[in-house]
Protein backbone atom coordinates (compact mmCIF):
# COMPACT_ATOMS: atom_id res chain seq x y z
CA UNK A 1 0.00 0.00 0.00
CA UNK A 2 1.66 3.37 -1.03
CA UNK A 3 0.53 7.01 -0.40
CA UNK A 4 0.89 10.29 -1.68
CA UNK A 5 3.99 12.01 -1.35
CA UNK A 6 4.81 13.50 1.66
CA UNK A 7 5.05 16.60 -0.29
CA UNK A 8 2.12 16.20 -1.66
CA UNK A 9 -0.24 19.22 -0.38
CA UNK A 10 -2.19 19.39 2.04
CA UNK A 11 0.41 16.46 3.36
CA UNK A 12 1.57 18.61 6.74
CA UNK A 13 4.96 17.89 5.67
CA UNK A 14 7.11 21.57 5.32
CA UNK A 15 8.07 21.79 1.81
CA UNK A 16 11.81 21.78 1.12
CA UNK A 17 12.07 25.63 0.97
CA UNK A 18 12.41 27.80 4.02
CA UNK A 19 9.63 29.79 4.93
CA UNK A 20 8.16 31.79 8.09
CA UNK A 21 7.46 29.46 11.40
CA UNK A 22 3.86 28.89 10.73
CA UNK A 23 4.74 26.94 7.86
CA UNK A 24 6.43 23.96 9.76
CA UNK A 25 3.83 20.97 10.01
CA UNK A 26 1.08 20.49 12.71
CA UNK A 27 2.44 18.37 15.30
CA UNK A 28 5.70 18.74 14.08
CA UNK A 29 8.69 17.67 16.22
CA UNK A 30 12.22 16.05 15.44
CA UNK A 31 12.41 12.16 16.37
CA UNK A 32 12.47 11.89 19.86
CA UNK A 33 15.81 10.57 21.80
CA UNK A 34 15.73 6.66 22.68
CA UNK A 35 14.31 7.07 25.99
CA UNK A 36 11.99 10.48 25.48
CA UNK A 37 9.82 8.60 23.01
CA UNK A 38 9.60 5.97 26.10
CA UNK A 39 8.56 8.64 28.23
CA UNK A 40 6.33 10.16 25.41
CA UNK A 41 4.54 6.77 25.79
CA UNK A 42 4.34 6.48 29.51
CA UNK A 43 2.36 9.56 29.64
CA UNK A 44 -0.17 9.14 26.77
CA UNK A 45 -0.36 5.49 28.15
CA UNK A 46 -1.37 6.83 31.73
CA UNK A 47 -3.97 9.14 30.08
CA UNK A 48 -5.33 5.88 28.03
CA UNK A 49 -5.30 3.95 31.26
CA UNK A 50 -7.15 6.22 33.34
CA UNK A 51 -10.14 6.72 30.77
CA UNK A 52 -10.49 2.81 30.83
CA UNK A 53 -10.21 2.02 34.46
CA UNK A 54 -12.98 4.76 34.63
CA UNK A 55 -14.81 3.28 32.87
CA UNK A 56 -14.45 0.01 34.48
CA UNK A 57 -14.34 0.61 37.83
CA UNK A 58 -17.83 2.65 37.99
CA UNK A 59 -19.71 -0.46 36.95
CA UNK A 60 -18.47 -2.31 40.17
CA UNK A 61 -19.31 0.36 42.39
CA UNK A 62 -22.75 0.62 40.91
CA UNK A 63 -24.79 -0.76 43.85
CA UNK A 64 -22.99 1.12 46.45
CA UNK A 65 -23.88 4.34 44.36
CA UNK A 66 -27.14 3.35 44.31
CA UNK A 67 -26.80 2.44 48.15
CA UNK A 68 -26.21 6.64 48.49
CA UNK A 69 -28.72 7.87 46.38
CA UNK A 70 -31.77 5.72 47.12
CA UNK A 71 -34.52 7.53 46.01
CA UNK A 72 -33.10 7.02 42.11
CA UNK A 73 -34.77 4.32 40.21
CA UNK A 74 -32.09 2.00 38.33
CA UNK A 75 -32.74 3.66 35.02
CA UNK A 76 -32.08 7.00 36.47
CA UNK A 77 -28.67 5.33 37.93
CA UNK A 78 -27.56 3.52 34.67
CA UNK A 79 -26.54 7.13 33.68
CA UNK A 80 -24.42 7.23 35.98
CA UNK A 81 -22.75 4.68 34.00
CA UNK A 82 -24.27 5.35 30.36
CA UNK A 83 -23.51 9.01 29.95
CA UNK A 84 -19.95 8.77 30.03
CA UNK A 85 -19.81 5.60 27.77
CA UNK A 86 -22.34 7.15 25.09
CA UNK A 87 -20.04 10.82 25.04
CA UNK A 88 -16.90 9.34 25.27
CA UNK A 89 -18.14 7.44 21.42
CA UNK A 90 -19.70 10.12 20.09
CA UNK A 91 -17.16 12.43 20.50
CA UNK A 92 -14.08 10.31 19.38
CA UNK A 93 -13.98 11.43 15.61
CA UNK A 94 -15.18 15.34 16.80
CA UNK A 95 -12.75 15.47 19.25
CA UNK A 96 -9.68 13.86 17.23
CA UNK A 97 -10.35 16.35 13.87
CA UNK A 98 -9.87 19.03 17.00
CA UNK A 99 -6.65 17.99 17.80
CA UNK A 100 -5.17 17.87 14.54
CA UNK A 101 -6.27 21.44 14.01
CA UNK A 102 -5.61 22.80 17.28
CA UNK A 103 -2.67 20.62 18.06
CA UNK A 104 -1.80 17.19 19.83
CA UNK A 105 -0.16 18.67 22.57
CA UNK A 106 -2.59 21.86 23.28
CA UNK A 107 -5.38 18.88 23.12
CA UNK A 108 -3.58 16.63 25.84
CA UNK A 109 -3.05 18.82 28.13
CA UNK A 110 -6.34 20.76 27.99
CA UNK A 111 -8.10 17.19 28.27
CA UNK A 112 -6.00 15.43 31.22
CA UNK A 113 -6.55 18.80 33.17
CA UNK A 114 -10.32 18.66 32.55
CA UNK A 115 -10.41 15.08 33.36
CA UNK A 116 -8.87 15.94 36.60
CA UNK A 117 -11.23 18.22 37.54
CA UNK A 118 -14.57 16.10 36.14
CA UNK A 119 -13.27 13.11 38.80
CA UNK A 120 -12.93 15.97 41.80
CA UNK A 121 -16.51 16.93 40.80
CA UNK A 122 -17.59 13.27 40.35
CA UNK A 123 -16.28 12.21 44.10
CA UNK A 124 -17.62 15.79 45.49
CA UNK A 125 -20.75 15.24 44.23
CA UNK A 126 -23.70 16.33 46.51
CA UNK A 127 -26.49 14.42 44.26
CA UNK A 128 -27.50 12.03 41.58
CA UNK A 129 -28.18 15.31 38.85
CA UNK A 130 -24.63 16.42 39.76
CA UNK A 131 -23.07 13.19 39.30
CA UNK A 132 -24.19 12.67 35.54
CA UNK A 133 -23.48 16.00 34.38
CA UNK A 134 -19.59 15.26 36.11
CA UNK A 135 -19.83 12.00 34.04
CA UNK A 136 -20.56 14.01 31.07
CA UNK A 137 -17.66 16.52 31.47
CA UNK A 138 -15.46 13.08 32.13
CA UNK A 139 -16.60 11.89 28.74
CA UNK A 140 -15.96 14.70 27.06
CA UNK A 141 -12.58 14.89 28.36
CA UNK A 142 -11.59 11.23 27.49
CA UNK A 143 -12.83 11.74 24.21
CA UNK A 144 -10.26 14.69 23.83
CA UNK A 145 -7.65 12.14 25.34
CA UNK A 146 -7.93 9.07 23.65
CA UNK A 147 -6.93 10.19 20.17
CA UNK A 148 -4.18 12.35 21.65
CA UNK A 149 -2.55 8.93 22.99
CA UNK A 150 -1.64 7.20 20.07
CA UNK A 151 -1.20 10.49 17.14
CA UNK A 152 2.04 11.83 20.02
CA UNK A 153 3.16 8.17 20.61
CA UNK A 154 3.52 7.12 17.29
CA UNK A 155 5.08 9.39 15.31
CA UNK A 156 7.79 9.25 18.31
CA UNK A 157 9.08 5.56 17.21
CA UNK A 158 10.68 4.58 13.89
CA UNK A 159 8.36 2.84 12.27
CA UNK A 160 9.80 -0.80 12.82
CA UNK A 161 8.52 0.23 16.75
CA UNK A 162 5.90 1.14 16.01
CA UNK A 163 3.81 -2.10 16.66
CA UNK A 164 5.99 -2.68 20.06
CA UNK A 165 5.06 0.85 21.25
CA UNK A 166 0.96 -0.45 20.50
CA UNK A 167 2.31 -3.34 21.82
CA UNK A 168 2.73 -1.66 25.00
CA UNK A 169 -0.09 0.88 24.83
CA UNK A 170 -2.46 -2.53 24.57
CA UNK A 171 -1.09 -3.43 27.59
CA UNK A 172 -1.84 -0.64 29.53
CA UNK A 173 -5.74 -1.18 28.23
CA UNK A 174 -5.68 -4.76 28.90
CA UNK A 175 -4.47 -4.30 32.43
CA UNK A 176 -6.33 -1.10 32.94
CA UNK A 177 -9.80 -3.13 31.76
CA UNK A 178 -8.88 -6.29 34.44
CA UNK A 179 -7.60 -3.94 37.20
CA UNK A 180 -10.92 -2.34 36.70
CA UNK A 181 -12.93 -4.65 38.86
CA UNK A 182 -10.42 -5.40 41.34
CA UNK A 183 -10.05 -1.84 41.77
CA UNK A 184 -13.52 -0.86 41.82
CA UNK A 185 -14.42 -3.52 44.43
CA UNK A 186 -11.69 -2.21 46.61
CA UNK A 187 -12.50 1.59 46.29
CA UNK A 188 -16.23 1.12 46.50
CA UNK A 189 -15.90 -1.41 49.84
CA UNK A 190 -14.24 2.13 51.24
CA UNK A 191 -16.62 5.01 49.34
CA UNK A 192 -17.28 4.36 45.72
CA UNK A 193 -15.95 8.39 45.67
CA UNK A 194 -12.44 7.10 45.95
CA UNK A 195 -12.99 6.02 42.54
CA UNK A 196 -12.95 9.48 40.94
CA UNK A 197 -10.47 10.81 44.09
CA UNK A 198 -7.74 8.71 43.01
CA UNK A 199 -7.43 10.09 39.61
CA UNK A 200 -5.96 14.18 40.44
CA UNK A 201 -2.89 13.14 41.60
CA UNK A 202 -2.19 10.82 38.37
CA UNK A 203 -3.55 13.09 36.01
CA UNK A 204 -1.39 16.26 37.87
CA UNK A 205 1.66 13.93 37.30
CA UNK A 206 0.79 13.57 33.65
CA UNK A 207 -0.04 16.71 32.90
CA UNK A 208 3.03 17.97 34.37
CA UNK A 209 5.03 15.75 32.60
CA UNK A 210 3.34 16.02 29.04
CA UNK A 211 4.11 20.19 29.14
CA UNK A 212 7.85 18.98 30.11
CA UNK A 213 7.88 15.99 27.29
CA UNK A 214 5.32 16.34 24.23
CA UNK A 215 6.38 18.16 21.02
CA UNK A 216 5.15 21.74 21.06
CA UNK A 217 2.70 21.81 18.04
CA UNK A 218 0.78 24.29 16.35
CA UNK A 219 -2.51 24.17 14.37
CA UNK A 220 -2.74 22.25 10.97
CA UNK A 221 -1.86 24.25 8.03
CA UNK A 222 -3.66 23.32 4.76
CA UNK A 223 -2.49 24.38 1.10
CA UNK A 224 1.34 24.66 0.67
CA UNK A 225 3.83 26.54 3.05
CA UNK A 226 1.48 29.51 3.22
CA UNK A 227 -1.18 27.37 3.33
CA UNK A 228 -4.36 28.65 5.43
CA UNK A 229 -5.51 27.11 8.45
CA UNK A 230 -8.00 24.51 8.88
CA UNK A 231 -11.22 25.18 9.65
CA UNK A 232 -13.54 23.75 11.68
CA UNK A 233 -16.99 21.85 10.13
CA UNK A 234 -20.11 22.52 12.45
CA UNK A 235 -22.38 21.12 10.82
CA UNK A 236 -20.75 17.86 10.33
CA UNK A 237 -19.14 17.56 13.54
CA UNK A 238 -23.42 18.16 14.73
CA UNK A 239 -24.39 15.46 12.65
CA UNK A 240 -21.22 12.90 13.65
CA UNK A 241 -22.61 13.85 17.16
CA UNK A 242 -26.15 13.23 16.73
CA UNK A 243 -25.32 9.66 14.56
CA UNK A 244 -22.78 8.27 16.76
CA UNK A 245 -24.80 9.16 19.69
CA UNK A 246 -28.16 8.28 18.52
CA UNK A 247 -26.77 4.59 17.64
CA UNK A 248 -24.69 4.07 21.04
CA UNK A 249 -27.69 5.53 23.18
CA UNK A 250 -29.68 2.29 21.44
CA UNK A 251 -27.41 0.07 21.88
CA UNK A 252 -26.30 0.88 25.04
CA UNK A 253 -30.13 1.13 26.26
CA UNK A 254 -31.72 -1.44 24.12
CA UNK A 255 -31.60 -4.01 26.86
CA UNK A 256 -33.75 -1.87 29.32
CA UNK A 257 -35.73 0.04 27.03
CA UNK A 258 -36.53 -2.79 24.47
CA UNK A 259 -35.45 -4.18 21.27
CA UNK A 260 -38.50 -3.43 19.55
CA UNK A 261 -39.56 0.05 22.02
CA UNK A 262 -40.18 2.85 20.26
CA UNK A 263 -37.31 4.72 22.05
CA UNK A 264 -34.58 2.19 20.89
CA UNK A 265 -36.40 2.36 17.24
CA UNK A 266 -36.20 6.21 17.28
CA UNK A 267 -32.86 6.37 18.10
CA UNK A 268 -32.02 3.75 15.48
CA UNK A 269 -33.55 5.99 12.95
CA UNK A 270 -32.37 9.07 13.95
CA UNK A 271 -28.87 7.50 13.85
CA UNK A 272 -29.39 5.98 10.35
CA UNK A 273 -30.18 8.93 9.44
CA UNK A 274 -27.66 11.32 10.71
CA UNK A 275 -24.94 8.81 9.58
CA UNK A 276 -26.20 9.15 5.87
CA UNK A 277 -26.50 12.96 5.79
CA UNK A 278 -23.19 12.71 7.50
CA UNK A 279 -21.45 11.00 4.43
CA UNK A 280 -23.64 12.97 2.05
CA UNK A 281 -22.09 16.61 4.06
CA UNK A 282 -17.91 15.03 4.34
CA UNK A 283 -18.46 14.24 0.30
CA UNK A 284 -18.86 17.84 -0.56
CA UNK A 285 -17.47 20.06 2.26
CA UNK A 286 -13.58 21.11 1.25
CA UNK A 287 -12.33 20.55 4.93
CA UNK A 288 -15.05 18.10 6.45
CA UNK A 289 -15.06 16.38 9.70
CA UNK A 290 -13.66 13.44 8.53
CA UNK A 291 -11.59 13.41 5.22
CA UNK A 292 -13.18 10.80 2.97
CA UNK A 293 -9.04 10.47 2.23
CA UNK A 294 -8.86 8.49 5.19
CA UNK A 295 -10.75 5.98 3.74
CA UNK A 296 -8.40 5.55 0.49
CA UNK A 297 -5.71 4.26 2.36
CA UNK A 298 -6.90 0.44 1.95
CA UNK A 299 -5.06 -0.50 5.15
CA UNK A 300 -6.23 1.98 7.07
CA UNK A 301 -10.18 0.87 6.23
CA UNK A 302 -9.40 -2.39 7.05
CA UNK A 303 -8.31 -1.62 10.00
CA UNK A 304 -11.25 0.10 11.13
CA UNK A 305 -13.19 -2.07 9.86
CA UNK A 306 -11.50 -5.20 11.44
CA UNK A 307 -11.49 -3.42 14.81
CA UNK A 308 -15.21 -2.97 14.88
CA UNK A 309 -15.44 -6.50 14.17
CA UNK A 310 -12.99 -7.90 16.89
CA UNK A 311 -14.76 -5.51 19.59
CA UNK A 312 -17.66 -7.46 18.63
CA UNK A 313 -16.67 -10.61 19.26
CA UNK A 314 -14.50 -9.17 22.21
CA UNK A 315 -17.46 -7.60 24.28
CA UNK A 316 -19.67 -10.54 23.62
CA UNK A 317 -16.86 -13.09 24.82
CA UNK A 318 -16.46 -11.22 28.08
CA UNK A 319 -20.08 -10.68 28.86
CA UNK A 320 -20.72 -14.91 27.67
CA UNK A 321 -18.01 -15.84 30.09
CA UNK A 322 -19.32 -13.54 32.63
CA UNK A 323 -23.10 -14.77 32.31
CA UNK A 324 -21.94 -18.71 32.18
CA UNK A 325 -20.21 -18.39 35.20
CA UNK A 326 -22.25 -16.52 37.42
CA UNK A 327 -25.72 -17.99 35.63
CA UNK A 328 -25.11 -21.96 34.32
CA UNK A 329 -22.19 -22.76 36.83
CA UNK A 330 -23.80 -20.42 39.92
CA UNK A 331 -20.51 -18.93 40.78
CA UNK A 332 -20.09 -15.49 42.84
CA UNK A 333 -19.44 -12.24 41.22
CA UNK A 334 -15.60 -12.11 42.88
CA UNK A 335 -15.06 -15.39 41.76
CA UNK A 336 -16.04 -14.85 38.08
CA UNK A 337 -13.82 -12.09 38.08
CA UNK A 338 -11.32 -14.15 39.24
CA UNK A 339 -12.25 -16.93 36.24
CA UNK A 340 -11.64 -14.22 33.67
CA UNK A 341 -8.08 -12.93 34.92
CA UNK A 342 -5.95 -15.70 32.16
CA UNK A 343 -7.39 -13.75 29.12
CA UNK A 344 -6.04 -9.76 30.22
CA UNK A 345 -2.68 -11.61 31.51
CA UNK A 346 -2.24 -13.02 28.28
CA UNK A 347 -2.89 -10.23 26.30
CA UNK A 348 -0.57 -8.37 28.88
CA UNK A 349 2.64 -11.03 27.85
CA UNK A 350 1.42 -11.70 24.12
CA UNK A 351 1.28 -7.78 23.37
CA UNK A 352 4.77 -6.63 24.97
CA UNK A 353 6.32 -9.48 22.79
CA UNK A 354 4.56 -8.07 20.06
CA UNK A 355 6.98 -6.12 18.32
CA UNK A 356 8.96 -9.27 17.71
CA UNK A 357 5.99 -11.14 16.26
CA UNK A 358 5.57 -8.75 13.50
CA UNK A 359 8.90 -8.25 12.73
CA UNK A 360 9.25 -12.36 12.15
CA UNK A 361 6.44 -12.77 11.09
CA UNK A 362 5.05 -9.45 8.99
CA UNK A 363 1.66 -7.47 9.63
CA UNK A 364 -0.39 -9.41 7.54
CA UNK A 365 0.45 -12.32 8.79
CA UNK A 366 0.56 -11.26 12.58
CA UNK A 367 -3.08 -10.17 12.43
CA UNK A 368 -4.68 -12.86 9.84
CA UNK A 369 -3.08 -15.16 13.36
CA UNK A 370 -4.54 -13.04 15.39
CA UNK A 371 -7.97 -13.05 14.51
CA UNK A 372 -7.92 -16.90 14.19
CA UNK A 373 -6.52 -17.40 17.10
CA UNK A 374 -9.53 -15.54 18.97
CA UNK A 375 -11.87 -17.17 17.30
CA UNK A 376 -10.31 -20.24 18.23
CA UNK A 377 -11.18 -19.14 21.58
CA UNK A 378 -15.47 -19.61 21.66
CA UNK A 379 -15.22 -22.66 18.81
CA UNK A 380 -13.21 -24.31 22.17
CA UNK A 381 -16.01 -23.27 24.42
CA UNK A 382 -18.40 -24.43 21.93
CA UNK A 383 -17.26 -28.04 22.03
CA UNK A 384 -15.64 -28.56 25.54
CA UNK A 385 -17.63 -26.35 28.00
CA UNK A 386 -20.19 -28.18 29.58
CA UNK A 387 -22.58 -27.61 32.53
CA UNK A 388 -20.09 -28.35 35.14
CA UNK A 389 -17.82 -25.56 36.51
CA UNK A 390 -15.27 -28.26 37.71
CA UNK A 391 -14.32 -28.62 34.38
CA UNK A 392 -13.24 -24.75 33.94
CA UNK A 393 -9.61 -25.69 33.84
CA UNK A 394 -9.86 -27.93 30.74
CA UNK A 395 -13.24 -26.72 29.40
CA UNK A 396 -13.26 -22.74 29.59
CA UNK A 397 -9.55 -21.45 30.43
CA UNK A 398 -7.52 -22.58 27.44
CA UNK A 399 -10.30 -20.59 24.96
CA UNK A 400 -9.76 -17.77 27.08
CA UNK A 401 -5.84 -18.21 26.92
CA UNK A 402 -6.29 -18.03 22.98
CA UNK A 403 -8.55 -15.51 23.16
CA UNK A 404 -5.83 -13.88 25.35
CA UNK A 405 -3.05 -14.69 22.19
CA UNK A 406 -5.05 -13.24 19.33
CA UNK A 407 -5.87 -9.89 21.19
CA UNK A 408 -2.65 -9.43 21.82
CA UNK A 409 -1.30 -10.18 18.25
CA UNK A 410 -4.38 -8.74 16.92
CA UNK A 411 -4.77 -4.91 18.34
CA UNK A 412 -1.03 -3.80 18.14
CA UNK A 413 -1.36 -4.11 14.39
CA UNK A 414 -4.60 -2.79 13.47
CA UNK A 415 -4.04 0.44 15.77
CA UNK A 416 -1.12 0.58 13.86
CA UNK A 417 -2.55 1.44 11.16
CA UNK A 418 -3.04 4.99 11.86
CA UNK A 419 0.72 5.46 11.53
CA UNK A 420 -0.05 5.13 7.18
CA UNK A 421 -1.89 8.43 8.02
CA UNK A 422 -0.18 12.09 7.37
CA UNK A 423 0.62 13.89 10.16
CA UNK A 424 -1.87 16.16 10.13
CA UNK A 425 -4.65 13.66 10.30
CA UNK A 426 -3.19 11.24 13.29
CA UNK A 427 -5.67 12.02 15.63
CA UNK A 428 -8.53 12.36 13.53
CA UNK A 429 -7.40 8.94 12.09
CA UNK A 430 -6.67 7.09 16.01
CA UNK A 431 -10.37 8.99 16.93
CA UNK A 432 -12.17 6.79 14.20
CA UNK A 433 -10.53 3.52 15.34
CA UNK A 434 -11.21 4.35 18.81
CA UNK A 435 -14.67 5.00 17.92
CA UNK A 436 -14.38 1.78 15.95
CA UNK A 437 -13.54 0.17 19.37
CA UNK A 438 -16.33 1.79 21.42
CA UNK A 439 -19.15 1.43 18.95
CA UNK A 440 -18.05 -2.45 17.98
CA UNK A 441 -18.10 -3.05 21.87
CA UNK A 442 -21.28 -1.60 22.78
CA UNK A 443 -22.97 -3.18 19.70
CA UNK A 444 -21.29 -6.66 20.75
CA UNK A 445 -22.99 -6.31 23.90
CA UNK A 446 -26.03 -5.23 22.31
CA UNK A 447 -26.36 -8.48 19.97
CA UNK A 448 -25.65 -11.15 22.98
CA UNK A 449 -28.05 -9.90 25.14
CA UNK A 450 -30.47 -10.34 22.50
CA UNK A 451 -29.31 -13.72 21.55
CA UNK A 452 -29.75 -14.83 25.16
CA UNK A 453 -33.14 -13.23 25.39
CA UNK A 454 -31.68 -10.80 28.14
CA UNK A 455 -31.92 -13.48 30.86
CA UNK A 456 -29.88 -12.68 33.60
CA UNK A 457 -28.84 -16.43 33.64
CA UNK A 458 -28.83 -17.76 30.42
CA UNK A 459 -29.17 -21.11 29.58
CA UNK A 460 -26.11 -23.01 27.23
CA UNK A 461 -28.22 -23.15 24.09
CA UNK A 462 -28.10 -19.30 23.97
CA UNK A 463 -24.93 -19.07 25.63
CA UNK A 464 -23.50 -21.93 22.77
CA UNK A 465 -25.41 -19.42 20.53
CA UNK A 466 -23.47 -16.34 21.34
CA UNK A 467 -20.15 -18.26 20.74
CA UNK A 468 -21.02 -18.60 17.36
CA UNK A 469 -21.54 -15.29 16.44
CA UNK A 470 -18.37 -14.55 18.48
CA UNK A 471 -16.34 -16.98 16.35
CA UNK A 472 -17.64 -15.27 13.35
CA UNK A 473 -17.36 -11.72 14.05
CA UNK A 474 -13.29 -12.64 15.10
CA UNK A 475 -13.10 -14.67 12.08
CA UNK A 476 -14.36 -11.27 9.78
CA UNK A 477 -11.95 -9.56 11.81
CA UNK A 478 -9.19 -11.70 10.66
CA UNK A 479 -10.16 -11.45 7.01
CA UNK A 480 -9.82 -7.52 7.67
CA UNK A 481 -6.45 -8.30 8.89
CA UNK A 482 -5.36 -9.46 5.08
CA UNK A 483 -5.56 -6.57 4.05
CA UNK A 484 -3.56 -4.51 6.55
CA UNK A 485 0.28 -3.46 5.68
CA UNK A 486 1.19 -1.13 7.96
CA UNK A 487 5.24 -0.94 7.96
CA UNK A 488 5.35 0.67 4.03
CA UNK A 489 4.26 4.15 4.07
CA UNK A 490 5.87 5.72 0.32
CA UNK A 491 6.83 4.58 -2.67
CA UNK A 492 10.93 4.12 -2.82
CA UNK A 493 12.47 7.16 -4.14
CA UNK A 494 9.97 9.61 -2.80
CA UNK A 495 11.31 11.98 -0.16
CA UNK A 496 14.16 12.69 -2.97
CA UNK A 497 14.32 9.07 -3.05
CA UNK A 498 14.95 8.42 0.59
CA UNK A 499 12.19 5.94 0.93
CA UNK A 500 12.01 7.58 4.47
CA UNK A 501 9.00 7.55 6.32
CA UNK A 502 7.07 10.94 6.36
CA UNK A 503 5.84 10.99 9.74
CA UNK A 504 10.27 10.71 10.68
CA UNK A 505 10.16 14.21 8.80
CA UNK A 506 8.74 16.51 11.71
Amino acid sequence: MTTPSPKAQGSGVPAATPGPAHATAPDAAAPAPSRRHWLILAVESAAQFLAVLDMIAVNIAFPAIGADFRSASTAELSWVLNAYTIVLAALLVPAGRLADAIGGRRSFLTGIALFGIASVACGAAPGLGTLIAARVVQGVAAAVLVPTSLSLALPAFPPRERATAVGVWTAVSAVAASAGPVAGGLLAASDWRWIFLVNPPVVLLAWVAGLRLLPRTGPVRTGSVRGERRRLDPLGTLLVLLGTGSLTTACVEAADWGYGAPATLGFLAVGLAMGALAVAHVRRHPDPVVDPALFRTRAFTAATLGLLSYFLAYAASILAATLLFTGAWGWSSARAGLAVTPWPLTVLVVSMLSGRIVRALGERTTAVVGGLCFAAGPVWWLLLAGGDGAHYAVGFMPGLVLTGIGAGLYQPVMFSAAGLLPARQLSLGSGVLMMSRQGGSALGVAALVMITGGAARPGLDALRAGWVFTAVTAALAAVAGAAVRTGVRVDPGENGGSGTDPLRHH
